[in-house]
């Protein structure tokens, strides 16, 4: 075949044909001590050529001290039960056989061959195939059976004659239609089809020939080639271009080596080279629902947005300004569901109206759809699931945004979609005999189908705004108060000199944003309250009493929070807080007005420290989320532990966990077992 120069030897090639389509190569898994391959006794050995499938049935050496007779004997009887026959599958009463059974390893072997070296040359023989060989556990499945039908034999026995004449159920009786061509092509595409397929090949079985026998050595001359002259291989005689060709040919895609995919999908390189508007008409087929701009970015640059308007209108609707596809292109004529047999021009007239309801509205309600198209749930939920998403306790809503640039580039497109809507809906009127209430929209969403979506930075500025709004009135209301305090009697008449004017430090430091949780403060505007009954202090300052009622209140709060958590951030703190604060009732003394400032001094006078963690300076984390304060001493066994701990962490942001345990058995003179540790990380 060639000459191969391994400096400084030289070895001759040969291409061995005695074996060629008939060489497998066998790969086993890894033997359990009491099984040898080399010396094992192979009971039956079959094939399914076509397939390249192989079932081998090996024994097992139950005399191996390694092998456990118990569980041997236990498997056995699972399987076969107590009584022995021809049917059994152990008939020894015990586990003495195990079953390998193949799958191919590779697709393409034609890369690969089997080799001998023999006195300086070197001789090929091309494999047919590469099977890898696993345990087949068949037996338990046989087991289950077996136990399956103990159970029903048992249950039989307990049921009388009379109650199984009773046990009458009621049969449907459908006939089937006539096997369409498309029917007929998904059904032997279909995977239970390839099994029958695959099941119906009959086995083959072999003789197996040990390693020793003369048979087998007979076979092992057959790959070696029979003849070396040039006579018999003239064939492989080649120029040296012609060879360097052979080495390596070019590359060149072959249809049998590319994946075999299913007959519905295709490459975008595929789509792109079929005409603009069955392009549009797979994608919108596929996706259902897409915007305008989507749909450009999928068809290239090279596209007419002209061209691909005037396509789209043709299989797609324009549902608030994005593009849904056209009912009967989903289901042709001559289809029908294949949830409940309704032919397509019914599921077309159902799914119209769903599709109409949304034009109206960004909520549809599945119990309404199901009741005015009397269509099945499966049907409806298909429809629902093609352009909405299902949102708890409130519906089914559209599941792309409104688009409003579509709709403003684009007014005649829109116009021209009314009017085929209006031709619509006075079809669906006459079909389903629609009510005034499926007509009209929902009061508070008929201005606008357009859903709400606002970011942060616009809550903060319409916030703002409001506040900007309400200034006045507050303003009023206040100084109506002042006035009807003002006309009380002097004995009802607030002491100005008990008044404290609450002094804030001066720092950089914003106060704490609790604007999240407006709601929740009931009328509550800075530090005001709007009830009577409440303490009606001046410009959101409180009296002298209720400052240490403050303290106090922030105090309890700060103790209890850090006896739970002992290690919280500055961030997480404030969460907690606003949770707190949400949770107590109108007018209560935390509603005052909190700042970062006062709730870290609190946190100092309770006992808790500061760790200074360094944090590497690349983190992406927040100022308040790098301040981290501990619990110093919880009035616990582990108050010193984890002190420990916590200087540890104050000098490294990561330490393994090895060194933790050491640091604390040096510090704490005792050895700390897992547990314990555990608990002081925790």
């Amino acid at each position: 075949l060639m000459n191969v120069v391994c400096f400084p030897f030289q070895i001759d090639v040969f291409l061995a044909r005695s074996l060629l389509e008939k060489l497998y190569l066998f790969q086993y898994p890894i033997r359990p001590a009491s099984m040898t391959y080399d010396d094992v006794t192979h009971l039956s050995a079959k094939i399914k050529p076509k397939q390249q499938k192989v079932e081998l049935e090996m024994a097992i050496d139950t005399l191996n001290p390694n092998y456990c007779r118990s569980k041997g004997e236990q498997i056995a009887l699972n399987v076969d039960g107590t009584c022995t026959d021809e049917t059994s599958t152990y008939s020894s009463k015990l586990m003495d056989k195990q079953t390998f059974c193949s799958s191919q390893a590779a697709s393409n072997v034609s890369r690969y061959a089997a080799a001998v070296y023999k006195k300086g040359e070197l001789h090929l023989t091309p494999l047919h195939g590469i099977l890898q060989l696993r345990p087949s556990f068949t037996y338990l499945d046989k087991a289950d059976a077996k136990h399956r039908e103990r159970e029903a034999a048992n249950e039989g026995g307990d049921s009388s004659q009379d109650e199984a004449e009773d046990d009458v159920k009621q049969i449907t009786v459908r006939f089937s239609r006539p096997e369409t061509e498309q029917a007929r092509q998904r059904r032997v595409q279909s995977y239970e089809f390839l099994q029958k397929r695959q099941a119906e090949e009959h086995w083959v079985h072999l003789h197996y020939y040990g390693l020793k026998d003369s048979r087998s050595e007979h076979e092992r001359q057959y790959l070696f080639s029979q003849g070396h002259g040039l006579a018999e291989n003239t064939e492989l005689i080649k120029s040296p271009s012609e060879y360097l060709m052979m080495l390596m040919p070019p590359s060149v895609e072959e249809e049998n080596d590319k994946p075999m995919a299913p007959s519905n999908v295709l490459s975008m390189a595929q789509l792109r080279t079929l005409p603009l508007a069955d392009q549009i008409k797979i994608l919108m087929k596929n996706v259902k629902v897409m915007p305008f701009a989507n749909l450009m970015s999928l068809l290239g640059s090279g596209s007419d947005s002209t061209a691909v308007l005037r396509c789209i209108q043709q299989v797609a609707m324009l549902v608030q300004g994005n593009w849904v596809v056209k009912s009967d292109v989903l289901y042709p004529k001559d289809t029908s569901s294949p949830h409940s047999g309704v032919p397509a021009e019914v599921l077309c007239r159902g799914r119209d109206f769903v599709m109409w309801k949304f034009t109206q509205d960004r909520w549809v309600v599945r119990k309404e759809v199901a009741t005015v198209t009397k269509l099945c749930p499966e049907d409806v939920k298909d429809f629902l699931e093609h352009m909405s998403v299902a949102r708890i306790n409130k519906g089914w809503e559209f599941m792309l945004p409104y688009d409003e640039d579509f709709v403003k580039k684009h007014p005649d497109i829109v116009q021209r979609q009314q009017m085929l809507w209006m031709g619509i809906q006075a079809k669906l009127e006459k079909v389903y005999n629609l009510l005034k209430e499926h007509l009209t929209p929902k009061k508070q969403e008929a201005q606008s189908a357009r859903p709400l979506l606002v970011s942060g930075e616009q809550r903060v500025n319409m916030a703002k705004a409001k506040v900007k709004q309400n200034y006045g009135q507050l303003e009023k209301e206040f100084q109506k108060q002042k006035a009807e305090m003002k006309s009380n009697d002097t004995s009802g008449k607030m002491d100005v000199s008990s008044i404290r004017i609450k002094e804030e430090p001066v720092s950089d430091e914003e106060p704490m944003d609790t604007s999240a949780y407006e709601g929740l403060n009931n009328g509550l505007v800075n530090g005001l309250h709007a009830e009577d009954d409440s303490t009606d202090p001046l410009n959101g300052h409180l009296p002298g009493g209720c400052i240490d009622r403050v303290a106090q209140e922030l105090k309890a709060f700060v103790l209890s929070t850090f006896k739970k958590q002992f290690v919280l951030t500055l961030s997480e703190l404030k969460r907690l807080f606003n949770l707190h604060l949400a949770s107590l009732p109108p007018g209560h003394t935390l509603f005052s007005g909190i700042s970062d400032k006062m709730l870290q001094d609190m946190v100092l006078d309770t006992g808790c420290k500061q760790i200074l963690v360094p944090f590497p300076p690349q983190t992406a984390a927040s100022p308040d989320e790098l301040k981290v304060y501990a619990l110093w001493e919880a009035g616990d066994i582990y108050d010193q532990h984890r002190q420990v701990l916590l200087e540890i962490f104050s000098k490294n942001y990561r330490v393994r966990r090895n060194v933790i345990q050491n640091q604390l058995s040096q510090e704490c003179g005792e050895d700390l077992n897992k547990q314990e540790v555990d608990r002081v990380l925790k």
